[in-house]
């Protein structure tokens, strides 16, 4: 099941900081939540412990459930690249990540919730699984009938935008729309995991 409690919590829980939100929240308490966080030792961490906190950080940072995660594992096990580079490249390519990574929605949870609302279409026709995978080629944008949405239209004013545009994306935020130009590749992905210690926990 995905987690649907605060998501602060995960970033304290993971010991970086996985939304932006975070960020300012993790520098106040850097520390676990809970009643002991504060003298907990994130360093005596046993093997099995390190590579099982990896593959949740990659968990919680793409919102997906184990059983997703999974199935992309046994995705990316099948293609010709490295095992760990091309789960971290199918999760960058789902719907609702490459909308949040676009600047198009604040959040990996308000992206999810965009789509599902049917907010998002792809080469012009609604889609409304944030689990699609995005092709290169193709092109995202939100519909004619929610532009005028407040969220939408602070989106085409550039607030949820990264200082950098994703070099696998083409974005026009006062359209609102992107294109996906290439597959991410694991360098051009800023997502705080070692994915080597992922692969290392799957194929235990």
């Amino acid at each position: 099941m995905r987690y649907t409690g605060p998501k602060v919590r995960l970033s304290r829980r993971a010991g970086v900081p996985l939304t932006r939100k975070a960020i300012r929240y993790f520098e106040q308490r850097p520390y676990p939540p809970g009643e002991h966080g504060r003298k907990t030792n994130r360093r005596t961490t046993g093997d099995y412990g390190l590579r099982l906190m990896e593959k949740q950080k990659l968990r919680w940072y793409y919102d997906v459930s184990e059983r997703q995660l999974r199935r992309y594992w046994d995705l990316a096990v099948r293609r010709p690249g490295a095992s760990g580079a091309e789960l971290v490249s199918i999760l960058e390519s789902r719907l609702a990540s490459l909308v949040m990574r676009s600047g198009l929605a604040p959040s990996i949870y308000a992206a999810r919730q965009y789509v599902t609302h049917g907010h998002i279409a792809v080469d012009g026709r609604k889609v409304d699984i944030p689990s699609y995978l995005v092709r290169p080629g193709q092109v995202v944008s939100v519909r004619e009938r929610s532009r005028r949405m407040q969220p939408f239209v602070a989106a085409a004013e550039g607030i949820h935008a990264d200082e950098r545009v994703a070099p696998y994306l083409s974005v026009d935020l006062p359209g609102l729309t992107f294109t996906l130009l290439a597959a991410p590749l694991r360098e051009q992905v800023p997502v705080p995991v070692d994915e080597l210690l992922v692969v290392e926990f799957y194929s235990r």
